[in-house]
């Protein structure tokens, strides 16, 4: 656990370094500002540099967090998901990638946005409404996307399992995608279901008890 934490931490400090030392020198040249300019010019004049001072601190720390988020990502990818046999946590991982940035990113432009005087009430609102139309029209796919989550995690089949799906059918597995996993039938077809349902019911795994069965 020792190891495993300090390799994330090197990952982070290297990957975090180059934001860090701009947002570090950043913070000493504020301080002279605030020592030697602040003293000497216009009120009026300081606070117009307020706002593009607060836009490039806020700018340094969307990207300190970007770079500290995808160094734990790729440190996952690169020492996780290489050594399990699915290709699910393959698919997630840019797709987690990408979601966290956006997120990151949007966060820092509403920050940003009060600096010059917007009022961000009505598009947090809008902003709202919208994630909550897109939630709606696509939770049959959100549904399917956690549910091959929880597969991967929980691991009821592997990739080369025996199994007995819902419907009956014996298959073997031949990959658990993102939404929907693939199976081959005993006669040759190959078989696509969606994620939830496997999720939601019984699953027989011949392939997990073969090594039992040959013990005793």
């Amino acid at each position: 656990m020792v190891i495993v934490s300090k390799k994330i931490g090197w990952e982070v400090a290297k990957k975090s370094s180059l934001p860090l030392i701009a947002f570090l020198l950043f913070a000493g040249g504020y301080i002279l500002y605030k020592i030697k300019i602040v003293p000497v010019i216009s009120p009026a004049l300081h606070q117009g540099l307020k706002k593009y001072i607060g836009t490039v601190f806020i700018i340094c720390i969307a990207l300190i967090v970007q770079r500290i988020t995808g160094a734990i990502v790729g440190w996952y990818k690169e020492n996780v998901t290489a050594r399990t046999r699915t290709e699910l946590d393959d698919k997630l991982i840019p797709i987690l990638r990408r979601t966290l940035n956006v997120i990151i990113w949007v966060i820092s432009f509403l920050i940003i946005l009060p600096l010059y005087g917007v009022n961000i009430n009505a598009l947090i609102a809008a902003l709202g409404v919208g994630s909550l139309a897109i939630a709606l029209a696509a939770q049959d796919t959100i549904a399917n996307v956690i549910a091959g989550f929880l597969i991967m995690v929980d691991t009821p089949f592997r990739i080369g399992d025996k199994i007995k799906i819902p419907s009956g059918e014996i298959v073997k597995v031949l990959d658990i995608g993102v939404r929907r996993s693939k199976f081959l039938s005993e006669d040759k077809a190959i078989i696509i279901v969606p994620n939830l349902d496997l999720s939601k019911s019984k699953i027989i795994n011949y392939t997990y008890g073969e090594p039992r069965s040959k013990s005793s």
